[in-house]
């Protein structure tokens, strides 16, 4: 295969349609052509990005059958006048008490998706691009200044790293369009991408994505978000070390 991918076969490698014959010939082309793993890599992050946008504000599964055994009558006799407008009442108590309640929850859990999902792909863009960092180095003395003026917060780096863990550098980045410190870890053989920014998005404290780890903390001023495919106990050691620095 030496032509470049059609835009019909990158969307059917997004969404696991191809037979297996055609797969296997796709991948083959992904592997020896960057233009095509690119733009690959790109349709999948953008149709991450439109599924997890378009969940922020569905209405939770289930929640019209709890509302109608909420207001369900108990007797098998058919209820008086009074008792029909006393469920009538029900209902909108109901609704006013449960909506507010699962639209808040289902909004931050999908919110929480979206930046799980942002993290990852831009991990997953910086290990396929393997470039160097845009500052490069170990010395967190580097590191921390080099944001100066380029973030509106400040944050510190530990003086002491857990075992087999270095810094390789970081980029300024961004998440929802606020700017962000991605830290880049080496975690053994493992890479690691810490986003770093002010509190106030969405907290994410543990999830699994496409084969990859994330954890995150807060503090008062800080949220802070990693990913990699290493042990989630060496992830969470790293995490802490972060944290316990702040």
């Amino acid at each position: 295969m030496s032509e470049h991918l059609s835009a019909a076969t990158m969307n059917a490698i997004v969404d696991g349609e191809l037979e297996t014959t055609e797969l296997a010939r796709a991948e083959a082309h992904l592997a020896g052509c960057l233009q095509c793993s690119s733009e690959c890599l790109s349709t999948g992050v953008l149709k991450r990005r439109v599924r997890a946008a378009g969940a922020k504000y569905e209405l939770p599964e289930g929640l019209e059958q709890r509302m109608r055994r909420a207001v369900a009558p108990t007797a098998t006799k058919k209820p008086a006048v009074w008792i029909r407008w006393g469920a009538v009442a029900a209902v909108v108590a109901v609704c006013a008490a449960l909506v507010p309640f699962e639209y808040s929850r289902t909004r931050h859990r999908a919110e929480e998706s979206a930046l799980v999902s942002e993290v990852v792909d831009q991990h997953i863009a910086v290990l396929a691009a393997n470039a160097p960092p845009q500052v490069v180095s170990s010395d967190r003395h580097t590191v921390k200044p080099w944001f100066q003026g380029k973030l509106p917060f400040s944050f510190n780096l530990p003086q002491t790293l857990p075992a087999d863990v270095t810094l390789d550098g970081a980029n300024l980045s961004y998440l929802e369009g606020r700017p962000v410190a991605q830290l880049l870890f080496r975690i053994g053989k493992h890479r690691a991408s810490v986003f770093v920014e002010q509190r106030g998005g969405a907290a994410v404290s543990a999830a699994d994505q496409a084969g990859f780890h994330v954890a995150g903390f807060q503090t008062a001023e800080l949220e802070a978000v990693a990913v990699s495919d290493t042990d989630r106990a060496r992830l969470t050691e790293l995490m802490q070390a972060l944290q316990a620095a702040q």
